[in-house]
Parts: structure tokens; C-alpha cells; sequence
């Protein structure tokens, strides 16, 4: 047997496959199907910012919001009892599995939400991941007020838990290394998931309306992801995660090559059932004895861009390279 064992947010973890935040994160019986088929860690179904301000007022009728059309969706979705049957939750699966479960937070402020997270620490969360959802759509917002934002929230839930904090963040930025390594400096933030997955729009011409688009993440889509946590990993302290396109065994290989701590997954258990952590865990196990690896130590990060001086001459090389091949 290989030592498939990581840490990830100063959690021990049997292995680096996490569930990430998703419908099947939201019973007891699913998170425990998930964990008896390998999951090291689940990420529960989160919240939303809204959802929890709405219930924290005394009459949903009487929430409001800067969003047009988001206070009748917020009313339509939030019901009086969703924060303590999220709370319950967490209680119950930690009683059913031996594996951390990590509450979630989709937010954009540090407003009066943020007691929340205290709630979550006291039913007994093992961590708290904070995906942190700022499409830089409005003209009005600077990049240092965006980049204001995170830390002020991470500053007000910071003062509620102490629980260890993941960020998950987009790759929306002119200066994303330096904003990485701004954000891992930060004593409450004790790891980044890069990166989320934005609601993907799309537009049929023959309605002439808008429609969604793929709800699902393609292996194609880890090219972002593998990237930055190639560039990123080794150069800041803080444990990075992977998301987004990670569906085999493959994938998790090459994230760990990179020198991620930790993958999540969800796509690919929407599509090949939960019995897909098992198989990609043995496909990593198999590659390992291949190779004559005994531990994930002795391959992670083998091929981040920690020992380049300029990784952005790697980068242009491989782009004439490539290039030069279609000619």
C-alpha cells in the first residue's frame, strides 16, 4: 500500500481527494456514501451570503438587496429553518463519518452573515471554506477596492471562528500572483481552493433568450487551475487545493506534479457515481508503483515553477513551440 496521506488546512487527510461544495454534499446519507468510497474530506452544500441574511431578518418579506431581482430569489429559496437544518448538518455528519467536514459560505461583504461562521464552528465543523464570488462586472469598483473586500471579510469572520479558513477564489485579476500571495499572508487564511466556477451563460438564437451553460466542468477545463497551482506552489506558505476539471485519476496525478495539497472534485461524481473517488485513488496508487513512488511527497510539486527564476519565459517558450509544431 502507498501512503496516499496529506495535509490540507492543517487537517489530516488519508488522501488529497476532497467532494467539493455541491448537491451531494447536503444529506448525511450522501456524504456517507462518499466517505465509505474514499473521500478524505467533504465540502458542504453552501450557503449563500443572501440566504443567510434573509433568514436573519425577522420577515424575509422585508429583506432588500443592491441585486435587482435578488430579493424574490433569495425569498423563493430561503425557507425559516435553512440555517439551523444546515447546522444540524454538520452535527450529523460528523457523527456519521471519521472524515472532516468543512462548512461553506458563498459571499461577497463581511456583514452581519459572518456570525454565522461562529454558529458553524460550535456544531462542529472541521474547517470553513469562504467562496468568495466577485465577477469584476462593475464599472464603478476599482481593483484595490475588490481586492479590499476579500480582506475585510476575511478579517470579520476572522474575529467570529477560529477555525481554519480556505479561500476560494477566481482567476479574475490583473495581478493574480501578487493578489495569491497578498491573500496567504493573512493569519486567518490558512489555505486557497484555486478556483471557483462561475454560473456560465449562454444564449439561444432561435428563443432569443438566455439559457445556461454547461452546469459541469470537462477535463479540458484544468488547464487554469493546473496552471496556477504550478506557478504558485512552493512560492507561498499557505496549502493550495485544485478545482475545476479534475474527473480521473489523471488529473489528480498532474495536480499533485504541480504541488497541489489537495484536490476537490464534483463533475466527475455527477457523472460516474461515487465509486469514482475509489477508482481514481487506485489509478494513483497504480501510477505510483509504476513510477516507484511510496508517498505523495516524494512527486508533489516535481513540476511547479518554483526553481524558475521567470516563469513567464517558460511559458512563451512553450507557446512558439507549439506553434512552430502546426507549420
Amino acid at each position: 500500500m502507498k501512503n496516499l496521506s496529506t495535509k490540507y488546512l492543517g487537517l489530516e487527510l488519508k488522501n488529497p481527494v476532497i467532494v467539493g461544495s455541491c448537491g451531494l454534499t447536503r444529506s448525511v446519507d450522501k456524504i456517507k456514501e462518499l466517505a465509505d468510497n474514499g473521500a478524505a474530506a467533504v465540502v458542504l452544500k453552501s450557503l449563500f451570503e443572501e440566504q443567510i441574511q434573509a433568514e436573519f431578518s425577522s420577515n424575509l418579506d422585508s429583506y432588500n438587496t443592491d441585486y435587482p431581482g435578488a430579493a424574490d430569489y433569495v425569498r423563493e429559496y430561503t425557507r425559516s429553518s435553512e440555517i439551523q437544518e444546515y447546522l444540524d448538518l454538520i452535527h450529523d455528519a460528523k457523527k456519521a463519518v471519521d472524515i472532516p467536514v468543512i462548512g461553506s459560505v458563498h459571499c461577497i461583504s463581511g456583514d452581519e452573515w459572518v456570525a454565522f461562521a461562529g454558529q458553524m464552528e460550535e456544531a462542529g465543523a472541521d474547517a470553513l471554506e469562504l467562496n468568495i464570488s466577485l465577477l469584476p462586472s462593475d464599472l464603478r469598483l476599482t481593483s484595490e477596492a475588490s481586492e479590499k473586500r476579500f480582506f475585510e471579510i476575511i478579517d470579520r469572520v476572522g474575529e467570529k471562528v477560529a477555525l481554519p479558513t480556505a479561500l476560494k477564489i477566481s482567476h479574475f485579476s490583473a495581478s493574480l500572483a501578487n493578489f495569491i500571495a497578498k491573500l496567504s499572508w493573512h493569519d486567518k487564511v490558512s489555505g486557497l481552493v484555486l478556483f471557483n466556477r462561475f454560473y456560465r451563460p449562454d444564449i439561444d438564437i432561435d428563443q432569443i433568450s438566455l439559457k445556461s451553460s454547461n452546469v459541469l466542468s470537462s477535463p479540458d477545463e484544468i488547464s487554469t487551475s493546473l496552471r496556477w497551482i504550478a506557478l504558485m506552489s512552493g512560492r507561498i506558505e499557505k496549502d493550495l487545493a485544485a478545482s475545476t476539471g479534475v474527473h480521473d485519476h489523471e488529473g489528480l496525478v498532474k495536480q499533485l506534479l504541480a504541488g497541489a495539497a489537495a484536490v476537490q472534485i464534483v463533475s466527475t461524481l455527477y457523472n460516474n457515481g461515487a465509486g469514482q473517488i475509489s477508482k481514481m485513488l487506485e489509478g494513483l496508487e497504480n501510477w505510483m508503483e509504476e513510477k516507484s513512488f511510496n508517498s505523495l511527497d516524494d512527486f508533489r510539486g516535481r513540476l511547479s515553477y518554483k526553481e524558475v527564476d521567470d516563469p513567464a519565459v517558460f511559458e512563451r517558450i512553450q507557446f512558439m513551440k507549439y506553434y512552430a509544431g502546426l507549420t
